[in-house]
């Protein structure tokens, strides 16, 4: 169905140049999504999958361990997005206090987007509504560090930004003018909470995502804001207990065709052949990740057992290797914080476990000696090569 251009134009200018800035019109769309037989099959496969998702964070022995893991693999992918070049093991070594090798800013602002999906989490867990004002809370915590400092961390911007271009008068897309951001944004919190229009809320996630990226209403970080407003509207409405979904490697994979399908929207109304891309990522996503925690459960059981076959030194062993599995880089000092244990018997444990090929020492050096969990963190390294 083709509706035409989703918004209208607003003339201003900038810089001496004339500039047509888009506003969007609120949502829900009109006339409404035609869910059909394939939105509707597909839309039922995405919430299938995001059931099983939602039940692998009850069958796991300790599912802090892969959220932990997971979480960190998102923020790793969705800074990349962004032009970061931080790897997963710069994040991990960061956040153990040594990070040789990695472009400080980088790293600084990968964990930065760790803390705003922990404090956005911990917000709505005390009952607090997904809003605008959490939206800006959100926002101010990512922005806290890295290069995005200086670009009004918590506040809806105030001067006019453009995507793509050097200037808003050679963009690809000029968002809302910056008076036009705060009805927009308040429009889209409406949405959010809309109940009357018999939305399925996998659906109104993907509609409100495209409609937070058109206002882009920061100077910087809308993608991942934008990125993780879907995660949280799913925890918001009780689709998933845990933040266990993240569409940024889908996304990264399928970038030229997720910027066309958002241009579409914005042209010529085709929300449904958005929906049909954002519920099949919903779907590959989830299936992706109860599948890596299925072999990691393995990866666990299986490293668990041929620890168990090493005679006495197998306590201490298993009390180093929950610790890898709990941070899978770890130095002795802190691996001895973790397990109570001292540090010779630590250095000897992971020397065992060096052996058997579980760990493998980072460093090469006598000194300040840093062990890796091995196939851990290739399985949680896919897709962010």
């Amino acid at each position: 169905m083709r509706r035409g251009e989703t918004g209208k134009y607003a003339k201003s200018t900038v810089g001496g140049e004339q500039v047509r800035a888009f506003i969007p019109t609120p949502l829900p769309p009109m006339p409404p999504i035609r869910m059909g037989n394939g939105l509707q099959s597909l839309g039922e496969e995405a919430a299938l999958a995001l059931g099983r998702l939602d039940g692998v964070s009850t069958l796991l022995p300790d599912k802090s361990l892969f959220l932990y893991a997971y979480v960190r693999k998102e923020a790793v992918l969705s800074s990349r997005i962004e032009g970061t070049q931080s790897s997963l093991s710069d994040l991990l070594l960061f956040e153990l206090d040594e990070a040789p090798g990695a472009p400080l800013d980088d790293v600084a602002e990968v964990s930065s987007y760790v803390a705003a999906l922990d404090h956005g989490l911990a917000r709505l867990r005390s009952g607090f509504p997904l809003c605008n004002r959490l939206i800006r809370e959100i926002h101010g915590v990512l922005l806290s560090g890295g290069r995005g400092s200086r670009k009004e961390p918590g506040e809806f911007r105030h001067s006019q930004n453009w995507i793509g271009g050097t200037r808003p008068g050679n963009a690809v897309f000029v968002p809302p003018p910056p008076q036009a951001v705060p009805d927009c944004m308040a429009s889209l919190e409406r949405f959010l909470h809309a109940t009357e229009d018999g939305l399925p809320e996998l659906v109104r996630a993907g509609l409100a995502h495209v409609q937070f990226e058109t206002i882009h209403p920061f100077l910087d970080g809308n993608g991942r804001i934008g990125r993780l407003l879907i995660t949280f509207q799913l925890c918001h409405a009780g689709i998933l207990r845990e933040p266990l979904l993240y569409l940024s490697l889908y996304l990264k994979q399928n970038r030229a065709l997720y910027y066309e399908l958002l241009d579409c929207v914005r042209r010529e109304g085709d929300w449904e052949a958005w929906l049909d891309f954002f519920l099949k990522g919903v779907k590959q996503v989830a299936d992706g990740a109860v599948s890596a925690a299925d072999r990691l459960g393995s990866l666990f059981q299986e490293d668990r057992s041929q620890i168990e076959g090493t005679g006495r030194r197998a306590g201490s062993a298993l009390r180093v290797h929950e610790a890898l599995k709990g941070r899978p880089i770890q130095s002795v000092p802190s691996a001895c914080a973790a397990t109570g244990l001292s540090f010779p018997t630590v250095s000897s444990t992971m020397e065992l476990l060096v052996e058997l090929g579980i760990a493998r020492e980072l460093t090469g050096r006598r000194r300040n000696r840093l062990f890796v969990y091995s196939r851990y963190l290739e399985i949680l390294n896919e897709g962010t090569e």
